[in-house]
């Protein structure tokens, strides 16, 4: 059986030799044909050439996936499926956060589970702010909520694949890539497990709250229109409310003889109003926005090089 490691790296020098032994230390005793292609995601410090260093003294095989630029961890996670060659395809993080120990208990499963296609990995107890904990988990509430795919709450990248799947994921080509979704909207059945999220080995998290949250908006839009639908409703309701305010208006007159106070009731509509069309503007942008990129046609990533210690190896 052929075991393809799928591994994105962006800036990660100081922790892609450590994950080769690792990894290699892992399955050097298991009965898997190991392949592990690394995506070099446009680093800026010197990842290529300690992969290059990897790829001369690796006793597996190896193949390095060179962007152009930082396309993002989407395109590469996209670029490893598109070039790996295993039964079953893992993926999982370059900074040794996600032990490749679970690759093997992720593999065993499927070995014995048939009728199960993938396994993904979720985390029981985040290690991060309790503020952070609870926008992410409202997130998921909301996404489900709104969306015809189911998103399992804690459920990461890090996951193993059997060969049919990974090509379905392959055939959804968009741009705008949100993976999470896209294993879930290919469909198969997938097992969840629990597992223990180590530190860093080196470095820093390149995920901030901006980017974070930016992810979150490309995972809904992405997955569900009902922001369009929100924005349509919200118009309907304003209307409506504004009939009511101004028969309000009218019988306060006719009947009361109460003057309205003129200046402050437009001042505050107008805002209001003036709110809610930017509301529903940004909203229409943003769908529009993605549908201009997609018609583009653009390729997801451009691979400058792809190195590999095969015979015909490409430099």
């Amino acid at each position: 059986m052929k075991l393809s490691l799928v591994v994105p790296c962006y800036n990660e020098e100081e922790n892609v030799g450590l994950f080769y032994d690792e990894a290699y230390k892992v399955f050097e005793k298991h009965n898997y044909k190991l392949e592990i292609v690394f995506v070099n995601d446009g680093s800026r410090d010197n990842s290529r050439s300690e992969l290059e260093r990897i790829i001369d003294r690796a006793q597996v095989d190896i193949k390095v996936v060179d962007f152009s630029r930082n396309f993002g961890k989407e395109a590469a996670m996209y670029a490893g499926l598109k070039n790996a060659t295993g039964d079953y395809v893992a993926i999982i993080d370059a900074d040794l956060q996600q032990d490749p120990k679970y690759v093997v208990e992720m593999c065993e499963f499927l070995d014995k589970n048939a009728s199960f296609d993938c396994v993904a990995m979720c985390q029981e107890e985040r290690k991060e702010g309790a503020v952070l904990s609870f926008l992410k988990g409202s997130f998921y509430k909301l996404i489900n909520a709104i969306s015809q795919v189911r998103f399992v709450s804690g459920a990461s990248d890090f996951r193993v694949f059997r060969r049919h799947m990974v090509d379905s994921i392959l055939e959804v080509t968009e741009y705008y890539r949100f993976s999470k979704g896209i294993f879930s909207w290919v469909g198969y059945n997938t097992h969840y497990m629990i597992y223990e999220v180590r530190e860093r080995a080196h470095g820093t998290t390149n995920w901030s709250f901006w980017k974070l949250f930016k992810y979150a908006v490309e995972g809904i839009v992405a997955f569900t229109t009902t922001p369009l639908r929100i924005a349509t409703i919200t118009g309907i309701v304003s209307a409506l409310m504004s009939i009511f305010y101004l028969l309000f208006v009218i019988i306060q007159k006719l009947f009361f003889g109460i003057i309205i106070p003129g200046y402050a009731t437009i001042v505050v509509l107008i805002l209001l109003l003036g709110g809610l069309q930017l509301f529903a503007l940004g909203i229409i942008g943003e769908y529009l926005a993605r549908t201009y990129m997609e018609v583009k046609k653009r390729p997801i990533y451009i691979a400058r090089d792809i190195l590999s210690n095969k015979k015909g190896k490409v430099k």
